[in-house]
């Protein structure tokens, strides 16, 4: 299983929120890329790395962050908040993103979404699922639908999504440990009847709630593919010493 730090951006500056709130906001360092180079220092070749501001503001704000970690690290990152249109996909690529998580775009503009599908390729992009009891999420979760998380994700594996990131909002920044029912129900879309003629399986990366090394070993049981790590790191509930092991 494959660990990815979180790297929230507000105002340039590294910063975690809890269950999505941006009133309540942690600021945990001024310089992203020197975060960014920590995580590399530690044996971590992966960065989910979000634009809180472009989430709120419906376009990419923080690209010139994403150019430089890109440039200054070997990370490979992907990148999700504000992209919104072929212009901010174009962006981020060329910024440098190896992957761009799309998730409020799956819901308000689906045919552009799987435009992108088959533009750049199911492996660059990422559908990302956030969820509010049991429900999708979207605008940096200041907005909920009426698509229910599930079935959501099953009708965009069924155009062609292999990875999904998905958040359980009601655990992200609280420290709580994992929505291992939610991803379990996620799970099973593999060996659902209907997906049995299709030709890959569904890579869930589990993001939300991870606060103890624990927490990454039953995730990884479980069949996740990743594992998200956000306030874990920054409140040292698990050490880089920790990190290393597992990696």
């Amino acid at each position: 299983m494959r660990i990815i730090p979180a790297i929230d951006i507000i105002d340039g500056k590294c910063v975690r929120l809890s269950q999505g709130d941006y009133n309540k906001k942690t600021i945990y360092n001024e310089d992203p890329l020197e975060v960014a180079k920590e995580f590399e220092a530690n044996g971590i070749k992966y960065l989910h790395l979000v634009d809180l501001d472009g989430a709120k503001s419906a376009h990419v704000v923080n690209y010139k962050i994403l150019e430089r970690i890109a440039s200054k690290t070997g990370l490979q990152v992907d990148f999700g908040g504000g992209v919104k249109t072929d212009q901010d996909i174009q962006i981020v690529f060329e910024s440098g993103a190896a992957q761009v998580t799309g998730g409020s775009i799956a819901v308000k503009d689906p045919e552009l979404f799987e435009k992108w599908i088959d533009t750049y390729g199911s492996d660059k992009i990422i559908l990302g699922a956030d969820a509010m009891n049991g429900m999708i999420a979207t605008h940096g979760w200041l907005e909920s639908s009426e698509l229910e998380v599930v079935e959501f994700i099953t009708q965009w594996y069924f155009k062609g999504i292999n990875s999904i990131i998905c958040t359980d909002i009601a655990k992200d920044g609280m420290l709580a440990g994992p929505s291992y029912d939610l991803y379990d129900k996620i799970l099973q879309i593999n060996s659902r009847p209907a997906t049995s003629n299709i030709d890959h399986q569904l890579k869930l990366i589990a993001s939300g709630g991870v606060a103890t090394a624990d927490d990454l070993y039953r995730l990884k049981e479980q069949g996740c593919e990743g594992a998200i790590v956000g306030k874990a790191f920054y409140e040292g509930k698990i050490s880089f010493k920790e990190l290393r092991a597992f990696v």
